[in-house]
């Protein structure tokens, strides 16, 4: 769904078709990776101690973790990557968005030895902190060309009196009301379905590794940070959430590469 809403072109108008209509379209321009070559764009992972839980077979190649490269193969995003990562047994639970912003092929600053400018980032925060952070690079006054990060801050619950409603209250609200723009329709289940089950397949073969263990507590294995590193990136850790990493999110400044998500 994350991934639906920040890649899919404007609907029409703002209602429940329109908007799903979109989704499905997007969904169905994602690329399908088959067979061994979907390992080269996946890792599963399981927490160490998982096999010891309640129920839990002690052979059991089940991921409680997974990170996935895709792409989408229409005009507006053909070559940009897109990062997403789900896991159990993490630092934190924590779900956000972040999209990093392409550089400029040309960089008329004439920046000191040594120093690259920082890709622009817009982070969306969905779980448990809501807000935008939009992460950008400044001069200092006075210094020449030297540059420091800055970033603009908003949280919801800055703004509001009260507790916000939790995400379950306002799908019920939606429900009740007759609203279905947050809920998904068979079709865009069935293209979602249809991305998810090659990497399944190539998971669950034979042939492939078994899941890569990591501790607990921590924030993934090794493999996820190889598989952005093959690209020249790395995840983004400290996002809208000030006191925890976010493990949904992606990219870490490369500017010389294109966009990439969670």
């Amino acid at each position: 769904m994350f991934l639906c809403f920040v890649a899919i072109e404007a609907p029409s108008r703002f209602e429940a078709d329109a908007l799903r209509h979109e989704k499905v379209k997007l969904l169905s321009a994602v690329r399908r990776i088959e067979g061994p070559e979907a390992r080269w764009h996946m890792v599963a992972g399981q927490y160490d101690g998982y096999i010891h839980e309640p129920g839990v077979r002690k052979e059991s190649r089940t991921p409680t973790y997974a990170a996935v490269r895709l792409f989408i193969d229409n005009w507006r995003w053909q070559g940009v990557p897109f990062y997403l990562r789900s896991g159990k047994g993490l630092a934190s639970r924590v779900s956000e968005i972040v999209v990093q912003f392409l550089a400029p092929p040309h960089n008329m600053f004439g920046l000191p030895a040594g120093k690259s400018l920082e890709p622009n980032r817009l982070s969306l925060g969905i779980q448990p902190d809501e807000g935008v952070h939009i992460h950008f690079e400044t001069k200092v006054p006075d210094r020449g060309m030297e540059l420091r990060s800055s970033t603009l801050v908003f949280h919801f619950a800055d703004q509001e009196a009260g507790a916000l409603p939790d995400a379950y209250e306002r799908l019920l609200l939606d429900a009740l009301s007759g609203d279905c723009s947050l809920f998904m329709r068979e079709d865009e289940i069935e293209q979602a379905w249809s991305i998810i089950d090659p990497l399944t397949r190539a998971q669950e073969d034979p042939a492939a590794p078994p899941p890569e263990i990591y501790p607990a507590a921590s924030w993934g294995p090794a493999s996820a940070d190889q598989l952005l590193a093959r690209d020249g990136r790395s995840w983004v850790l400290k996002t809208v959430s000030e006191t925890a990493a976010a493990p949904g999110a992606v990219l870490e400044k490369q500017p010389d590469r294109k966009v990439g998500r969670r």
